[in-house]
């Protein structure tokens, strides 16, 4: 063990706990997680990797916190996920590096997700699309690309579940836009596109959406469905039946959920998923996942 990784223990273990649970679950999610649809061996790894992510995302969306404190404890998640230390406190980070020394999937997704809340320690900004999809890569892509490597797929359909898995954080994103913006002053939207509709930032501090603010949340959605072109792919590129349902199933939400913030004013009421949403997205995945597994993603 390195002298530096000693001393970041150190350093470390003197804060206490490292997690700030927030009390949300996978059952706020817009997506289901870990769903019967899944193989029963598979589901308690899902479980862990969920559990990780929900971890770390605490940490990082914690505003009791520092940015250097979120730091500390996000590089201690890090560090015994890598297996590089053993320090008190992390343990579902250690737990997930078992799972994942069990099952054969790289660790790296799980780092990846620490390095896109690292980032939201420092950064509240984004100016372009290009950054944010830069973002969305570390933040949303490694949970899609997990989910294949736990089922044995071909990394060829990481093209297709990165693109579902940008979405839904993009419109996660717009969703919280003003929860984002009130407890964190982290703004995903447009900073850009905002200057050019002669919006400002402060637009989010608003009850209701104003018309500038309203025309960058559409261009946000309108990129969402060109990248929903390839997301719409992804239970044709997938051999698992299993993992082609339950991907037919979150496409289905994910499309939903475009238009209902079409619709909405996420400043005004939440913007959410209704109990009819998910039993249709549900039924409807589902047959259109099992019929398309293993046909191929079109050319």
């Amino acid at each position: 063990m390195t002298a530096t990784v000693k001393a970041s223990e150190q350093a470390l273990g003197a804060q206490g706990a490292a997690e700030t649970p927030s009390g949300k679950g996978a059952g706020d999610e817009n997506f289901p997680v870990g769903s019967f649809l899944l193989p029963r061996r598979l589901r308690p790894h899902v479980a862990t990797f969920y559990a990780f992510a929900r971890a770390i995302d605490d940490v990082a969306d914690n505003g009791s916190l520092s940015a250097d404190e979120k730091i500390r404890r996000l590089k201690g998640f890090d560090a015994v996920l890598k297996g590089e230390s053993e320090l008190a406190g992390y343990e579902k980070a250690a737990a997930l590096r078992a799972s994942m020394a069990e099952t054969g999937v790289t660790t790296q997704h799980g780092s990846d997700l620490i390095a896109a809340f690292l980032q939201d320690a420092v950064k509240l900004r984004y100016k372009t699309w290009k950054e944010l999809l830069g973002y969305c890569a570390l933040s949303a892509n490694p949970v899609g690309r997990y989910l294949l490597d736990l089922h044995g797929e071909d990394k060829s359909a990481y093209r297709y579940s990165d693109a579902l898995c940008t979405v839904l954080q993009i419109v996660n994103h717009l969703q919280d836009c003003g929860d984002d913006r009130r407890n964190l002053d982290r703004v995903y939207v447009i900073g850009d596109w905002l200057a050019e509709e002669g919006g400002a930032i402060e637009d989010l501090d608003k009850s209701a959406l104003t018309p500038p603010l309203r025309r960058v949340i559409d261009r946000m959605l309108t990129g969402c469905e060109t990248l929903m072109k390839d997301a719409r792919a992804l239970p044709a590129a997938l051999n698992s039946r299993s993992l082609a349902m339950e991907s037919a199933v979150i496409v289905n939400l994910a499309a939903r959920l475009i238009i209902l913030l079409r619709r909405g004013d996420p400043l005004a009421s939440r913007v959410a998923l209704a109990k009819f949403d998910f039993v249709s997205a549900g039924f409807r995945g589902a047959i259109s996942g099992f019929f398309s597994a293993g046909r191929g993603a079109p050319k």
